[in-house]
């Protein structure tokens, strides 16, 4: 499953997104659905959602995804609260991509973190959203302080009129799929292992940064990200894939991307910098969106003794990118 955010965006429209209790119509229900983060719309995620399609197809009733706005992490611990693999935006255009009818994102504040599992069931699942069945994890915790797990959540299923259906973690090559488990993986440069736990490329959509004289045309093979609040891979060079949206439809470029801070050059700059293999001008404005997804790393940032080294070091790169993507097809 190979899902493109950018062309996902506007799958967004497509659906309801209804972002408080309140937006949601009187007898908008019966439901199925699943409550959570949903972070990086994982091979797990998506294995609960696409039974949650299914059964709310089969039944007539309406798919739903329930998640939050910010992660609960970033409220209660803000300090220690990880980086997200996907910004909101784009986690709502994989959830539309997912295939639900529409997505609750409900604002994560105090009111919501002191709300009782029993009462979140009953004001949202039951009364609002007329909920027939809920899809989770095993592992599902909700409720203030995460009070409630699994058999709380079968109990008020039993006695509110819905089932429960529990999904055990989903295995890749060996590993657990989990939120936790691709940051991790990100967060050191593995890409290749977050790609399989993602089911597509781990990516991040932003536009172009500011500086290096970058008018409203691209006129020269080299694309600086704007600077970027969520997870990015570890200092180094990667395999990338360039997507830009234009008026005419998305254009891809094959690239090699330097994430660090340059350190060759004197004072540290940090930067991500892309550079496009395949490259031909393009109308770019600073509000042009770009997705960039990592393939492959190809080395950690290292110090050079001398321009002429790293010259040399970066012609290697663009070789072996140029060979990755000949081997590709």
């Amino acid at each position: 499953m190979t899902e493109n955010p950018l062309s996902l965006l506007a799958q967004v429209a497509r659906i309801p997104v209804f972002r408080s209790a309140a937006e949601i119509p009187t007898g908008f229900g019966p439901t199925v659905a699943s409550v959570g983060n949903f972070d990086g719309v994982h091979c797990g995620h998506r294995e609960i959602l696409s039974a949650v399609v299914g059964e709310a197809h089969q039944t007539g009733a309406r798919a739903v995804a329930i998640t939050f706005d910010p992660h609960p992490e970033q409220f209660l611990r803000p300090l220690e609260a990880p980086r997200l693999l996907t910004p909101i935006a784009q986690r709502l255009s994989l959830l539309a991509g997912a295939g639900v009818d529409a997505v609750v994102l409900l604002p994560f504040d105090a009111p919501l973190a002191n709300l009782p599992a029993a009462e979140f069931v009953r004001q949202m699942l039951a009364a609002k959203l007329g909920v027939r069945a809920l899809h989770e994890g095993s592992n599902f915790r909700f409720g203030r302080g995460a009070e409630a797990g699994i058999r709380e959540l079968e109990a008020l299923g039993a006695e509110l009129g819905f089932a429960v259906r529990v999904h055990s973690a989903v295995c890749t090559h060996g590993l657990e799929v989990s939120s936790s488990a691709i940051r991790a993986l990100v967060a050191a440069g593995d890409v290749r292992r977050a790609r399989w736990m993602l089911g597509r490329p781990f990516s991040v959509v932003s536009t172009q940064g500011r500086g290096r004289g970058i008018g409203t045309r691209l006129l020269v093979p080299t694309v600086n990200l704007a600077p970027y609040p969520d997870l990015l891979p570890a200092f180094g060079v990667y395999i990338t894939r360039l997507r830009v949206a234009l008026p005419a439809g998305v254009r891809v470029f094959q690239s090699v991307t330097n994430i660090g801070n340059r350190p060759t050059f004197g004072e540290a700059s940090f930067a991500v910098e892309s550079h496009i293999l395949d490259f031909e001008p393009i109308d770019l404005t600073l509000n042009t969106p770009i997705e960039l997804e990592f393939l492959l790393r190809l080395r950690g940032e290292m110090t050079w003794p001398s321009p002429e080294a790293l010259k040399a070091q970066i012609f290697k790169d663009v070789a072996r990118a140029k060979r990755y993507f000949r081997l590709a097809h």
